[in-house]
């Protein structure tokens, strides 16, 4: 599996909090081995075409896109950037 961090996502990642950024570290380790991981709570995202979600907290979430073995991630921001991933 390839995973490319988007230039909005590396953006984003730093201005998060340290301690979501370690959180968000150590969710990662999970999506490398299985994007759908349980732990993930991985689900496509409504009226987005190919954009899927996935939870770093209760209230922090990232997006991105697959095509084949090949995972872009797209934003990583508190709940609310979902409504435009």
């Amino acid at each position: 599996m390839t995973i490319i961090k988007g230039p909005r996502f590396k953006k984003e990642f730093a201005k998060l909090p340290k301690q979501i950024q370690k959180r968000a570290e150590k969710q990662f380790t999970p999506f490398v081995q299985n994007p759908i991981h349980p732990s993930l709570q991985t689900k496509k995202t409504e009226g987005w075409k190919d954009v899927w979600e996935g939870r770093i907290t209760k209230g922090y979430r990232f997006s991105f896109t697959h095509d084949g073995n090949t995972y872009t991630l797209r934003r990583i921001d508190p709940h609310d950037i979902l409504r435009n991933p």
